[in-house]
């Protein structure tokens, strides 16, 4: 196969990596909650009720920002029902998942979980504007964060929390576009009550960051046409917009499925275009950043046609879009990555949706274990190694035809300087069925060796790692990649994401 190249130069560089491109996503959805981070009765958990096994493999993730309660849930969340005394906490009946919501975790446990996992782990928490408004937003704003003195912030410290919690980023609403969405709203309808609800809550707090509710996915009939009329009236009051995209092999498309990335980066770009033209309308010099809070690979057209044959009824925390990632997803999973970094210059937060059991790079068992998924890995490598300043990669790759996305290239690539001078390449094959040699030039970079070069790759592509066989798929040293005279060359197996160390 012909090599693929790219060159490396710190002339040439994106921007700089913010540490919430690596958040995720806690919902009251299936079992993310409950039985994922939470299970009182199980034998790692605290005196909180969190699972400590899960925990451990929270921070080994190393997620940041964490979006709140929702998703779907969130537009017909009533805050004030999960907090105070645990046993007076009622039940409600959860539209969204048509599922019963018992409250028993809420918005206190959800700051202990965040301080439990480290001082990296940010709240970043949705308000409902699906059938709430400005004045329950601003209620719960004033009992999460002013300090004393008012009959909220009081409540709150009535109930154990004497800190206020800090939120500094909050999301106005949740896939408004969505005419699946309690509450779904017109663009126009919807970015008259984000503006309201943006200003008042600037009223109490001009240093809030404000996330609009942009398109659900690029394939939305009103998309483009919502993110301008949105911004028409929230411009200089939210700081970004957000983006949500899910990626899954349709009719055995693998093909397609592979070049996933290739609608991703496309979907970010045309974002950046609407709210600069609206910028430019505007004759504003802001700049709105993107939030990508909802991202991964979700199998749901299965799930949709379950749901249709076997709709469910009311249950508590019931088995829902519990996905069993193979390699191939994975490495598809690891492109996302690298499509989020290669914009990182606009996209400063992302979410991957979600943490635990649901679509998650790990899953529990009630009472058992907990393990990583093979999606786990990428994204950990990625926060890991992923951090500084993205450099500009422009590849010449082998290419192959795709029925969804025409031709796309088989590498996929992006490369991250981190203070240290050291650089981290990300890497995936698209091929399935061959190697794919590598070349880089390294520009004034003073790089003179290769720390690691780390592959997920398996000669099953469908491997995956399950309750009975946690450990069947993990990433693997790969031998021969060296870098001499300036040049790194490697040889990328087949279906593969890679993560190379140069220093």
């Amino acid at each position: 196969m012909r090599t693929a190249r790219f060159t490396l130069d710190p002339a040439f560089t994106v921007g700089d990596v913010n540490p919430r491109l690596f958040g995720s996503f806690v919902e009251h959805l299936g079992r993310c909650v409950y039985t994922g981070i939470f299970e009182p009765d199980h034998p790692t958990a605290d005196e909180a009720g969190l699972r400590q096994d899960v925990l451990d493999l929270v921070k080994e993730l190393g997620v940041t920002a964490i979006r709140y309660p929702g998703g779907n849930f969130v537009s017909g969340y009533k805050w004030e029902d999960s907090v105070g005394p645990v046993e007076d906490r009622p039940r409600r009946l959860d539209l969204a998942w048509r599922s019963t919501e018992t409250n028993r975790f809420g918005l206190s446990e959800y700051i202990a979980f965040l301080k439990k996992i480290g001082p990296q782990a940010e709240p970043m928490m949705a308000v409902n504007l699906g059938t709430r408004g400005v004045a329950e937003a601003l209620e719960l704003q004033e009992y999460a964060n002013h300090p004393a003195g008012t009959a909220l912030s009081d409540l709150r410290i009535e109930h154990g929390d004497k800190d206020p919690f800090g939120i500094r980023l909050w999301c106005l609403g949740n896939e408004m576009d969505g005419p699946w969405q309690t509450g779904h709203k017109t663009a126009e309808e919807y970015g008259r009550l984000a503006a309201e609800t943006a200003r008042a809550m600037r009223q109490i707090d001009p240093g809030l960051e404000l996330v609009a509710c942009g398109s659900s996915g690029q394939s939305m009939d009103t998309f483009a046409e919502w993110e301008a009329t949105v911004l028409k009236e929230t411009y200089d009051l939210v700081d970004y917009i957000s983006l949500h995209a899910y990626y899954e092999p349709v009719d055995g498309d693998v093909d397609s499925f592979l070049a996933s990335a290739v609608d991703m980066e496309s979907f970010i770009e045309n974002v950046v275009a609407t709210c600069d033209h609206i910028g430019a309308r505007l004759k504003s010099k802001k700049k709105i950043n993107l939030s990508f809070d909802e991202w991964n690979v979700w199998y749901l057209l299965p799930h949709q046609k379950e749901t249709e044959e076997n709709p469910l009824d009311w249950p508590e925390a019931p088995r829902l879009l519990e996905d069993s990632y193979s390699v191939t997803d994975a490495v598809v999973f690891g492109s996302l990555l690298i499509a989020l970094l290669r914009h990182a210059d606009r996209v400063t937060v992302a979410c991957l949706a979600q943490l635990v059991n649901v679509i998650a790079p790990i899953m529990t068992e009630p009472g058992g274990p907990a393990w990583r998924q093979t999606t786990f890995f990428p994204f950990a490598q990625a926060s890991k190694y992923g951090r500084g300043e993205v450099l500009d990669v422009r590849v010449d790759s082998p290419t192959y035809e795709t029925k969804k996305y025409g031709e796309a290239d088989l590498l996929h690539a992006t490369a991250v300087r981190a203070e240290d001078g050291s650089v981290t390449v990300f890497a995936v094959n698209r091929s399935r069925t061959e190697t794919l040699p590598l070349e880089v030039a390294l520009n004034g970079l003073g790089l003179s060796s290769v720390v690691e070069h780390s592959a997920l790759a398996d000669a099953d592509p469908d491997a995956r790692n399950t309750l009975d066989d946690p450990e069947r798929v993990a990433p693997h040293a790969v031998e021969g990649t060296a870098l001499t005279d300036g040049t790194l060359k490697a040889a990328l197996e087949p279906l593969s994401w890679n993560v190379i160390r140069l220093r």
